[in-house]
């Protein structure tokens, strides 16, 4: 409680607004909300997905067990949405979970215990040939129990504080039980939620839109008449589309030159809301494909990177700021900057770190001049920057690598298909939590696309996860973070996001966080004047 309760008080300053909330303001309804999406969704299925382009356009079609409080700016704070009320065990191993009654799925089929279980045991259990990229992150997890139709039990194998955080999370959509048993794969290309908002239509490459469920479980929710989602993945034109007001807002971020624009074109009619991001962009080097099986190779792209110069200019221009390790700079887990200093990659000399770069790539057997092939995500911010950049500190250790940009939504599939050498990956979380924010890098994590295996590294998350000392658990991450970024250079961290929301002023009840995972239910959202 204590390390929750510093977090609480470190994020609560951090988020800012050029507007204060209209709390006081009393909804209006009507309107349909326009927004900007910059990638379609690869599947519908947010339990096998990690994209944005999935939660943006359909997380208001669904539920979840606990979400984030909407109006928590520090986006750390678990309350109910299909749990009523929940309790925990004296021994911190039982969390019983009390529904509400009466909430029904978009086809008119009553929720119940039994879709909450099927669709965690989908998430923590998965069957042979259905992916979860979370399922890591509940390793606790013994067993999920429904002993009556409003009761959803899970028990522990040992206590986890963190539960109640992880299971507010925007991607464990509540599905059918019965679809499931039919066709566990259904919801890959079907969507039937209980959400504050139905399914009208999908047309791939331009929009997506929901219209209001006249019977949400939550009266007089939502204030929306509906929404209308169009996928633009042009930087360029996501911004014309706000400055021209045929959309309201885009949900991601903009650019620090994109809102100085928009705050110049529209004056009064823009609303700024910024806060730091959960998010890092990471380099994947896949150990499976030579040389980068070789822990001197990745140690040398590593030390190539001049992170604090490349801070300077590369946050002039678009959507990260700090150096960071593997948790948000300045928050109660992460590294203290002169202890990251001593990482590979992280030293304040380049010279001398470039000198020993060059110096593994040699004894690696890697000849100058090397060539290799960097796949990069066809999103402008921050991904394109990020992406020349990484080139050229490569360059300067006598790499020769070509950028292949691939379609947003065509990225996933081709991380998860193995198909690159080294390529962008990234870690986003929906709250800076170890527990959450690690599960990727273990052995068995469908997210590890890297395919390293490293039972050190599965050792130390399952110690730190389970610590119940600051101190001690701050001891455990350290040396988690050593091993995968210095000792075995697993995988790179580049630099930390920073979250930029210019908006439609017209725009009332939306709340920045630290996630763009967070506040997509659109249930609280409505259109001003």
């Amino acid at each position: 409680m204590r390390r929750r309760a510093a977090l609480l008080s470190l994020l609560a300053g951090l988020a800012l607004a050029a507007h204060p909330a209209e709390a006081q303001d009393k909804p209006h309804y009507g309107g349909e909300l326009v927004f900007v999406v910059p990638s379609d969704p690869p599947s519908y299925d947010a339990h096998e997905e990690e994209t944005f382009g999935v939660i943006h356009p359909m997380a208001p079609h669904y539920n979840t067990l606990l979400r984030v409080d909407p109006f928590d700016r520090t986006g750390t704070k678990p309350v109910g949405d299909l749990a009523e009320s929940w309790t925990v065990s004296r021994d911190g191993l039982v969390y019983t979970f009390k529904l509400r009654r009466g909430v029904k799925f978009h086809d008119g089929n009553e929720m119940t215990s039994k879709d909450v279980k099927a669709s965690y045991d989908k998430i923590v259990f998965p069957p042979a040939g259905v992916k979860s990229l979370r399922k890591a992150a509940y390793s606790s997890v013994e067993v999920v129990e429904a002993p009556d139709p409003y009761t959803v039990r899970f028990r522990l194998k040992w206590p986890e504080s963190s539960l109640p955080l992880n299971l507010a999370s925007p991607w464990n959509w509540i599905y059918r039980a019965d679809v499931l048993a039919k066709d566990i794969h259904w919801y890959e290309t079907h969507v039937n939620g209980t959400g504050p908002f139905t399914f009208v239509e999908h047309v791939r490459g331009s929009h997506w839109v929901g219209k209001k469920n006249p019977n949400y479980w939550d009266k007089g929710k939502p204030y929306l008449d509906g929404y209308r989602a169009i996928f633009i993945s042009s930087s360029a034109a996501q911004v014309a589309a706000v400055r021209g007001e045929r959309a309201h807002i885009q949900f991601r971020s903009f650019s620090p030159v994109e809102r100085d624009q928009l705050v110049q074109a529209l004056g009064p009619k823009i609303t700024v809301q910024e806060s730091p991001w959960d998010c890092v962009l990471l380099v994947a080097m896949h150990h499976e494909k030579k040389p980068f099986d070789d822990k001197r190779v990745r140690r040398a792209l590593t030390l190539a990177l001049d992170r604090y110069e490349g801070s300077k200019a590369l946050s002039r221009i678009t959507l990260v700021k700090d150096v960071a390790g593997i948790q948000v700079p300045g928050t109660p887990y992460a590294t203290p900057p002169t202890e990251l200093e001593k990482l590979a990659g992280y030293g304040r000399d380049i010279n001398r770190s470039r000198t020993e770069a060059k110096r593994l790539l040699k004894e690696a057997g890697v000849p100058e001049g090397f060539a290799f092939t960097f796949k990069n995500r066809g999103i402008p911010h921050p991904y394109e920057p990020l992406g020349i950049w990484l080139i050229d500190q490569w360059r300067q250790i006598g790499l020769n690598v070509k950028q292949e940009i691939i379609e947003a939504s065509a990225y996933h599939p081709m991380l998860k298909r193995g198909d690159f050498e080294v390529a962008m990956d990234f870690q986003c979380g929906f709250i800076v939590e170890p527990d959450l924010d690690l599960p990727r890098f273990l052995s068995t994590s469908d997210a590890n696309y890297g395919k390293h295996k490293d039972t050190v590294i599965d050792e130390l998350y399952e110690k730190q996860g389970r610590a119940t000392d600051a101190e001690e658990r701050k001891r455990y991450l350290r040396a988690f973070e050593k091993r995968l970024l210095d000792e075995e250079a697993h995988i790179l961290y580049t630099l930390q996001w920073h979250r930029i929301i210019p908006h439609s002023s017209k725009v009332r009840g939306w709340t920045i966080t630290p996630s763009h995972y967070l506040n997509n239910q659109l249930d609280t959202v409505w259109l001003g004047e």
